[in-house]
């Protein structure tokens, strides 16, 4: 992959996951609204039964995405007064156009009253509305068919449509997907470092599982690191230009030592003998002896 295309996939991928970052911020925020409804709901329901003192407990979220509202008293109720004080509250925080509301029983959860409003087309089944229930431990079932306003906004960007798919897949899973896109990016970051670190360094020559480094003279083999002699270091550049091909050890002594001395074959032996016992960690790299010509550095496969 080269640079510029690197570069925007990167960049696609860094604004996906802002969007999503973004998007389920957005999500936890019209959550909270909902619940700060449902509280609402839950007080001015035992505020028209004459309780002012009871507490509405803790909101829960069920697994199939109903509201669950409970109450810390036993009340009474009137099912249309009932409807008329839900609704009056969903009017006036915007949270649903499109609703079902279930009053169950306590302990055994059996619904003994339920109806379901839809306020943008002033439909609504609201059943038995004169018929009163008597005084009892009752909890409430709140299901969102339609978010409303202001929260149809928000539905908007991190949902699409109603019924979309944030609403199908659940909470649950749009975290998989926001983790899922912390991974990707995660191996965009991993791949561009490893790219960047494998670039060619001039310097360095790759002799099996060895690596000379020419500028410092060195073998490195993983964290471990040989220094050579100015000599050897010669020597086996020398050699490596010529790898898998032999050279003549006039060559050798000409190329390497010059005329700095009167060096005899012997020297030459006595250096090469050094560089092998350096390679021994790899026995595909060899220095073989050829006879009566001179040395050839074979490197394996």
């Amino acid at each position: 992959m080269g640079p510029r295309p690197f570069k925007m996939a990167l960049f696609i991928f860094v604004c996906l996951l802002l969007f999503v970052a973004s998007s389920r911020a957005q999500f936890m925020q019209d959550e909270r609204h909902v619940e700060v409804a449902l509280r609402m709901i839950g007080h001015q329901v035992l505020l028209s039964s004459g309780d002012s003192l009871s507490r509405v407990l803790p909101i829960r979220t069920e697994e199939d995405g109903r509201y669950r509202i409970q109450f810390e008293s036993e009340f009474a109720f009137s099912p249309e007064e009932l409807a008329t004080t839900i609704n009056d509250v969903v009017r006036e925080t915007g949270m649903a156009t499109h609703f079902i509301v279930e009053v169950a029983q306590c302990g055994t959860e059996a619904v003994v009253y339920s109806y379901e409003m839809q306020l943008l087309e002033h439909k609504d089944l609201i059943p038995c509305k004169s018929r009163g229930q008597p005084k009892a431990c009752y909890q409430l079932f709140f299901t969102l068919l339609d978010r409303g306003e202001p929260l149809a906004a928000a539905q908007e960007v991190v949902q699409g449509p109603s019924n979309g798919w944030l609403s199908k897949l659940g909470l649950v899973t749009y975290s998989l997907l926001s983790i899922l896109f912390l991974v990707l990016l995660g191996a965009l970051i991993y791949l561009w470092r490893r790219r960047k670190n494998s670039k060619v360094d001039p310097n360095m020559i790759s002799l099996g599982e060895y690596r000379f480094d020419k500028r410092n003279t060195e073998l490195v083999l993983g964290n471990q690191r040989t220094e050579l002699t100015g000599k050897e270091a010669d020597l086996l550049l020398l050699l490596y230009k010529a790898a898998n091909t032999s050279v003549a050890r006039e060559v050798i002594l000409n190329k390497v030592w010059g005329d700095q001395g009167d060096y005899v074959g012997r020297t030459l032996d006595v250096f090469i003998s050094k560089l092998r016992k350096k390679f021994e960690a790899d026995p595909k790299v060899k220095i073989v002896n050829i006879r009566g010509v001179g040395y050839k550095l074979v490197i394996g496969v």
